[in-house]
């Protein structure tokens, strides 16, 4: 057991996906939840924090406190994403975040598409230092990586047990789906709808696949990859039906993929230096192009030409050319 949590990873893949979390976190501030700072317009009294709010416990967010969580952490993230300071820097950016949740889910509602990324960002921190395109592995890299891989696998796991513990079998043949497409749905998923008993399908199979969504570690390689690939087509289609990005789960879920072979930099980097042999090969052949003799007949070489020969008179010469020899 200890050995499939502690496998080995190379370090690229760390880098890689700790560059892509952090750089989604400062996404996060500004793209996802900016909503989080209208909070503080919100009466005091209205604030519920969860539970890790009470124990802490954490203070009623002001406008204040929001504005400076905002930007430290959106200038932290953005440092964090350079690898630098992994653990100084890590574990200042998960304690932010954790507490940006917390305001965030403290109002009535709590998303649960944030866990595997929380995860991912309490867990960056043990990983050490790594490097973009490097090949050695690490055990606690694939330590960070596999704890965020299973609280990926969890979030669909938990989602199925919660519908059965709270909606029942009727969760399975309600008109839950119904109800979203009526609040959100799109042209597509209107045209979904009018298909009989489609929508009774589509619940058993959500919660089929997420009931076994913890086979996707007892596959291969190639197969575990695949089935990644279908977790990221159910969330393609959620989207393209009910506008539910699951955004967050989306980016923690990159912890299955073998990120190190992605260096948009490296491929930069080859592209231009590419380029530029071609443009100074091109420009230092022209001079001995233009001066290059050009070949006699069918690419034979010239015959050379004696000293005495060249010494002649034209005269001398004449008959050779056709012409009578006399004045």
């Amino acid at each position: 057991m200890s050995r499939w949590l502690t496998e080995a990873v190379p370090r690229g893949r760390v880098a890689a996906f700790r560059t892509l979390i952090y750089l989604f976190v400062a996404a996060d501030l500004v793209i996802f939840t900016p909503w989080v700072r209208t909070r503080v317009s919100v009466p005091g009294d209205m604030y519920q924090p969860l539970l890790i709010g009470r124990l802490l416990p954490l203070p009623t967010p002001t406008s204040a406190l929001v504005a400076v969580l905002f930007w430290s952490l959106l200038v932290l993230a953005l440092l964090a994403a350079t690898g630098r300071a992994p653990r100084l820097l890590g574990w200042t950016v998960c304690a932010l975040y954790l507490e940006w949740m917390i305001i965030a889910m403290s109002y009535g509602k709590v998303d649960h598409d944030r866990f595997g990324l929380l995860v991912a960002l309490a867990v960056l921190p043990t990983a050490g230092r790594a490097r973009h395109g490097d090949t050695t592995r690490t055990e606690a890299g694939g330590w960070a990586l596999r704890v965020t891989q299973i609280a990926v696998v969890c979030t669909y796991f938990l989602a199925a047990w919660a519908k059965l513990r709270f909606g029942g079998l009727d969760w399975l043949t309600g008109s839950v789906l119904a109800r979203a497409i009526i609040r959100r749905g799109t042209d597509l998923a209107d045209v979904i709808a009018h298909v009989p008993y489609l929508l009774i399908v589509a619940q058993f199979g959500i919660v089929a696949f997420e009931l076994l969504s913890p086979v996707v570690f007892l596959l291969p390689a190639r197969w575990r990859l695949a089935m990644v690939g279908f977790f990221y087509s159910f969330h393609a289609i959620t989207i393209a039906t009910i506008t539910i990005s699951f955004a967050p789960h989306l980016a923690a879920m990159t912890s299955f993929l073998p990120l190190e072979r992605v260096r948009p930099l490296v491929w930069a980097r080859r592209l231009v230096g590419r380029r530029a042999p071609d443009a100074s090969d091109s420009t230092s052949q022209e001079p001995a192009d233009a001066g290059a003799a050009e070949p006699v007949g069918a690419g034979a070489a010239p015959e050379p030409v004696s000293a005495g020969a060249a010494a002649e008179p034209l005269g001398d010469q004449a008959p050779a050319l056709g012409r009578p020899a006399g004045p």
